[in-house]
């Protein structure tokens, strides 16, 4: 038998963080939920969860948090819809506003949908743990972000999806939760926001999994509690199974890992992603991820053997991986992967002609950020001075594009040690 989690005594405050209230832990257990050596600490930037303890020599797969089936909000991700656990009322009217969804597209908004109805329902798990999502004000997500906010984005393509995604959902709310809907459904979403929030809590707390449920077999879209308070990291420490026997979401710790104690642990939201994909779905970005992109006009380009070589990077493009390097990290992956290589058996390069095309990327790096209407320093000097008027939101999309803007400036640092690594 389980016993239950520990509750804590002393309120902790390492670097920052702080153990989650009792309750969190207590509403989880009285259904089943099962944690194993992790704590969910909450902190300046939210809710993660780290390690309790040492875990060395994991030589498989460990779990660390068990989620029962009967908590998940869940959706088949095709024809015919699907949930588990079914919580739609037979005739509600909700069901014919996930059966007018797009079936390719519009995974956010059935299960946005669902957990608006399960936030809704008496004696559902949900009423209690959406205390601990963020509201509107505390949601990066941009599907509520005002036209400043999209702004301070400095990214026209990405500035312009999101636009076409708010009209979209708008269009939904207007014709789905109308002044002569049901009242069950309307009480769901009384007003656009809501609708915007749901939606976007369901895309950035969402995972795809394949679940078998007796005899079938079903992908589905799933929204876990607990397990969505796991943060994003490029080298993730854990992932996610089912296990079928019992119906059970289990987070496990991958083998070969040594984990020490107050270490986070950490899910790959988006596998093999470029940043503005994490930032039109989650509300974040990062200056060193390895699959990030730069579109180069691909006049030049560099001896690839010799630029792998350079920083000790293995493996067949584009799954490359490093070796040690005392300046090496995501960023450097991605200029492998993304700087226009060349390489012709055992033709070696000509010196004189790799040194060119080198300063020929950097230029149009330099170019690229010359483009953007402020610099990499004045958005630093902006974080530093806003207040708290500012929304997250605001802050997230000003740190988005510093981000792109670092990641240029590595990428052009990166050019630099590659010249003074060159063997001639």
């Amino acid at each position: 038998m389980v016993a239950a989690p520990p509750q804590p005594q002393v309120e902790e405050a390492r670097q920052g963080v702080e153990l989650m209230q009792p309750e969190y832990y207590t509403i989880g257990h009285l259904r089943h939920v099962r944690a194993y050596g992790v704590h969910f600490k909450e902190g300046p930037d939210g809710v993660g969860v780290y390690a309790a303890k040492d875990m060395t020599d994991i030589e498989r797969p460990r779990v660390i948090l068990e989620v029962p089936m009967e908590i998940l909000v869940t959706v088949s991700s095709n024809l015919p819809w699907m949930f588990f656990p079914d919580i739609v009322p037979i005739g509600h009217p909700v069901f014919d506003v996930i059966n007018s969804t797009d079936p390719e597209t519009d995974y956010d908004i059935r299960l946005g949908c669902l957990l608006l109805l399960a936030l809704e329902q008496d004696g559902n798990f949900w009423r209690l743990y959406g205390d601990y999502l963020p509201n509107q004000a505390e949601s990066t997500d941009l599907l509520l972000a005002t036209e400043e906010e999209l702004d301070a984005l400095q990214d026209s393509v990405l500035s312009q999806c999101i636009k076409d995604e708010q009209e979209k959902i708008q269009k939904k709310w207007e014709e789905c939760f109308h002044p002569g809907a049901p009242l069950k459904l309307k009480r769901l979403a009384r007003d656009s926001d809501r609708f915007k929030w749901a939606v976007g809590m369901a895309r950035s707390r969402s995972h795809t999994l394949t679940m078998k449920i007796g005899s079938k077999v079903q992908v589905a879209n799933i929204i876990s509690p607990y397990a969505d308070m796991l943060n994003h990291s490029f080298q993730p420490t854990c992932s996610l199974r089912w296990r079928a026997c019992d119906r059970v979401l289990e987070v496990v710790v991958k083998a070969g890992q040594t984990i020490r104690e107050g270490d986070e642990m950490t899910l790959d939201y988006l596998p093999k992603n470029p940043t503005r994909d994490y930032m039109h779905r989650f509300g974040f970005s990062s200056p060193v991820n390895p699959w990030n992109v730069v579109k180069f006009s691909g006049s030049v380009s560099i001896h690839r053997d010799s630029f792998l070589s350079a920083f000790g990077i293995s493996g067949l493009g584009p799954n490359y991986y490093l070796r040690d390097d005392p300046m090496a990290d995501g960023a450097v992956l991605a200029a492998a992967r993304i700087l226009p290589m060349w390489s012709d058996a055992d033709l070696p390069f000509l010196p004189s002609m790799e040194k060119r095309a080198v300063r020929e990327l950097q230029k149009e790096c330099r170019q690229l950020l010359s483009a953007y209407p402020s610099s990499y320093e004045q958005d630093v000097k902006l974080m530093a001075a806003a207040g708290e008027d500012k929304s997250v939101r605001w802050k997230s999309a000003l740190k988005y594009r510093s981000d792109e803007k670092l990641f240029l400036r590595k990428v052009v640092r990166i050019l630099d040690v590659y010249l003074s690594r060159l063997l001639y």
